[in-house]
């Protein structure tokens, strides 16, 4: 087999041109043709980065490509990946992976009998912060993690956003579209969920548009936009996560897990980079900067970007015949979490996680240079 997979990248839209940028800095990929279901769109993608522009099913069919992205919206996710296997082909999806456990596990099934790999962003828990992190964790540097919080709000999509109606309609929401960053993290960090229950609300029925070229423009919410949730983690932890898209301003810490003897900081899992801090005999300590890490380094301004590095481990796993950090079993379990949470919402009820996964294979700095070109 050769010792790079062709990629080929499936929805050309806002996304498509950060794994178009980005896969070039990484070994084992090489993105050659893009597809959109709005041909214009995938020419456009086509010029702006030299590759290919083909129809969806001349992209299912190709000979040069061996992976295949699925950056469609969230409710096509599981059609279009379960189009990709069985076209023979690898499938590396964007979160969320699928919106049901119901249609990971049908995944799951075809990927096994074709013996393909499925595989799911968020990799941001690969970044460097994230990485020195669970080093923290794995080395007991504050002691059993027995508790944490985690805040994601802001006031929403609409005013930046040129089409945020997928957003507000279900397979979207802050659960949906944020939860994959915290949650994996978390699950990374501490092992699997054991159940969880929540409380849920949306602060309009309406969301007004700000951003060009719809600005003013009115879009219905059908989906919860504050929820409030506890997650219980087989390892006895339990976790309070908060996500809404109702808030202009607060004065929380985006991660913080609390153990037996200190305090852990972890920045914001939407990125792979920023600051850990714990505390030593009640005193923060920055310790970041003593962290060599390859994905701690700002890349895109002020920003460490390195999106496909979950891919490019995907592509190289398959070649080293080794399992994928990405997982789909890792990304099916992150679903669970998720839909049970919306369902504890609806119910009020705690809700028992179906699923289970072993953590990903941590990410030293030397695994984190070997992944890159």
């Amino acid at each position: 087999m050769s010792k790079t997979l062709g990629i080929g990248i499936l929805g050309c839209g806002n996304i498509s041109a950060a794994y178009m940028r980005l896969a070039p800095l990484f070994r084992g990929i090489e993105v050659r043709a893009c597809a959109d279901l709005n041909a214009e769109a995938a020419k456009v993608r086509a010029e702006e980065f030299n590759l290919r522009a083909e129809t969806v099913d001349g992209l299912l069919a190709a000979s040069d490509i061996d992976i295949i992205v699925n950056l469609t919206i969230p409710a096509a996710h599981f059609e279009v990946s379960k189009s990709v296997l069985n076209a023979g082909k690898h499938v590396y999806s964007e979160k969320p992976f699928v919106l049901s456990v119901e249609e990971g596990q049908e995944l799951a099934a075809i990927a096994k009998q074709k013996g393909l790999r499925v595989g799911s962003a968020p990799d941001t828990f690969m970044g460097g912060a994230h990485q020195l992190a669970r080093h923290l964790v794995d080395e007991g540097a504050v002691g059993k993690v027995t508790s944490g919080t985690c805040f994601v709000q802001s006031p929403g999509m609409e005013m930046w956003h040129p089409n945020p109606d997928f957003f507000f309609q279900p397979g979207g929401g802050p659960i949906l579209d944020l939860g994959p960053y915290y949650i994996s993290n978390l699950v990374q960090l501490l092992g699997p969920v054991k159940r969880v229950t929540a409380m849920s609300s949306s602060g309009s029925d309406y969301r007004t548009i700000t951003s060009e070229p719809r600005n003013g423009e009115k879009i219905k919410v059908e989906t919860p936009t504050t929820i409030h949730a506890v997650m219980q983690f087989e390892s006895g932890a339990q976790v309070t996560y908060c996500a809404s898209w109702d808030v202009w301003q607060h004065g929380h810490s985006n991660m913080e897990l609390y153990g037996q003897s200190g305090t852990l900081h972890v920045p914001d899992p939407n990125f792979f980079g920023g600051e850990v801090r714990i505390t030593d005999k009640g005193s923060f300590v920055n310790i970041t900067e003593d962290w060599d890490h390859p994905f701690s380094k700002a890349n895109d301004r002020t920003h460490a970007n390195y999106r496909t590095a979950g891919l490019a481990d995907m592509a190289l796993a398959i070649l080293e015949d080794r399992p994928h950090r990405c997982s789909l079993e890792f990304s099916l379990h992150v679903v669970d979490v998720m839909t049970s949470i919306l369902s504890s919402g609806d119910t009020g009820q705690f809700i028992d996680i179906q699923t289970t996964c072993d953590r990903p294979a941590a990410l030293a700095p030397e695994a984190a240079r070997d992944l890159v070109a």
